[in-house]
């Protein structure tokens, strides 16, 4: 099996703890309300939230992809970071056995965040995934840090 490694910053004026509950421990109530033209529902099919607990986003039609399953794998919300892995459907395909994420919300000066992203592409056989082929999953991951970005500055009170 080959892994192959990419890591993805954004940066953002909202403080970390805020941006860590809007993507991390709220994202099953918020991105479908942000982005309901792609995110249909997001649902815990098993576990109570914490580490070990498998989370289903279903897609609309119009996307892609029909659903992924992610199981989380760590989350300190103390540290604001969080770990999980994309284990079934997606971009998945045939080509990876799962995507491993690490997620981590830094404080800036003046106030605001770095998020950094460490995606861990596991192969199945000898596929070896290079930066241009995750472009797309990149850019719409930025994407959904800008729509959350917008919302909570419009929203300054939401997740203090």
């Amino acid at each position: 099996m080959v892994v192959s490694i990419f890591t993805n910053d954004y940066s953002s004026p909202i403080a970390p703890s805020r941006m860590f509950k809007a993507l991390i421990t709220d994202s099953s109530n918020l991105l479908p309300k942000l982005l309901p033209q792609f995110i249909k529902d997001v649902n815990l099919i098993q576990g109570n939230g914490e580490a070990g607990s498998i989370e289903q986003v279903n897609f609309y039609d119009a996307s892609p992809f029909k659903y992924l399953k992610n199981r989380i794998d760590k989350i300190d919300s103390d540290n604001l970071e969080c770990n999980y892995t994309m284990i079934e459907g997606g971009p998945l395909g045939d080509k990876f056995e799962s995507i491993a994420y690490e997620v981590k919300f830094k404080a800036i000066n003046g106030g605001g965040c770095l998020c950094k992203m460490i995606s861990k592409y596991n192969a199945i056989g000898e596929f070896e995934v290079k930066e241009e082929e995750i472009k797309e999953g990149r850019e719409s991951s930025i994407g959904i840090c800008k729509v959350v970005e917008a919302y909570l500055l419009e929203n300054p009170q939401v997740y203090v």
